[in-house]
């Protein structure tokens, strides 16, 4: 590909973009990813992330994604070295509703009993594709890589600039479309995991419908996820070590091994909340471009089926 224009720019490397950037170059088109971080060191790099389970309206179109990008997660559990494996846990909440719509249809789903809720209102189990997000990063980049696209390390300061290098873009910038598009929608949700050396623990545990702060743990073979929190409106990268102390004596309040659990550091991320996810087409002069961010705390889970609706976008239209 060096020295060829490639047929689409995606401009971002999380998670959207890789899964975007992938489905186009399965097509066989020339896919060049632009981001000014290295895929390493973007949100999507510190999230959980629970690639299943995302409750929805049967009107809204998440719904559709999820599920896609829930097949697609379930068949990577399947492959070694993908990063993506599957876990059971719990599921609470203290809303007065805890159980899920169409429960029955949970993979492994069974309500919790009393002593399994840590003190919470209701709770139940499930079976769901988790992905260790360093690893899962790993896999996307050696698949783009097989497929014939290429990431380069280059900031872009605007859209009409990537429309200059190829016919059709593809804006997976997440967080950082509020001042590239720009789209003011977009605002920031910071969340900071804290990650501690693996004490023994073999199932997820996630507290549902917490507003700012809550009780959540994501075991990935030697180490675990520990979180978290929504902080609306800041932009700061730098981990709190006040917000850390937190969410583990939090965490430890739920599953006392983690009491003496090596500490192995604090991630920050800033989620790319907005009303809606953005996945639609506009004119760049004569070139195409076409939104795909805006996915909140939700991006891994709905990566495949908004990356296949894109892809369905531009093969469909040459």
């Amino acid at each position: 590909m060096p020295g060829k224009n490639p047929d689409v720019v995606v401009i971002g490397a999380g998670v959207i973009g890789l899964t975007t950037a992938i489905c186009l170059a399965e097509t066989d088109r020339e896919v060049l990813v632009r981001t000014a971080d290295p895929p390493h060191l973007t949100t999507s790099a510190v999230a959980g992330a629970m690639c299943g389970l995302t409750i929805t309206g049967p009107d809204d179109p998440a719904t559709r994604w999820g599920q896609v990008a829930t097949k697609e997660f379930l068949a990577l559990a399947e492959q070694p070295g993908t990063g993506v494996h599957m876990m059971r846990g719990r599921l609470v909440s203290n809303l007065a509703d805890s159980q899920p719509p169409m429960a029955a249809a949970v993979p492994g789903f069974a309500a919790c009993m009393t002593d399994e809720l840590a003190g919470y209102r209701g709770g139940f189990w499930a079976e769901l594709p988790f992905a260790d997000m360093p690893r899962y990063i790993d896999h996307l980049l050696a698949r783009l890589e097989t497929a014939g696209g290429r990431v380069e390390l280059r900031s872009v300061a605007n859209l009409s600039e990537a429309a200059a290098v190829a016919p059709c873009v593809v804006n997976c910038t997440g967080v950082w479309a509020h001042a590239l598009v720009p789209d003011p929608q977009v605002r920031p949700v910071k969340g900071q995991h804290v990650l501690v050396e693996n004490p023994g623990l073999e199932t997820f545990f996630y507290e549902g419908g917490a507003a700012s702060s809550w009780v959540g743990f994501f075991p990935h073979g030697e180490r675990v996820v520990l979180g978290g929190v929504a902080i609306q409106d800041d932009w700061d990268l730098t981990p709190d070590q006040r917000i850390s102390e937190q969410i583990l004596a939090r965490c430890i309040a739920v599953e006392p091994r983690l009491a003496h659990a090596q500490v192995l550091g604090s991630q920050v991320g800033l989620r790319p909340s907005r009303p809606t996810v953005r996945l639609e087409e506009e004119s760049l002069g004569s070139a195409r471009c076409i939104h795909n961010y805006g996915h909140g705390s939700v991006g891994v889970s709905l990566s495949w089926g908004c990356a296949r609706d894109v892809e369905a976008m531009i093969v469909g239209q040459g």
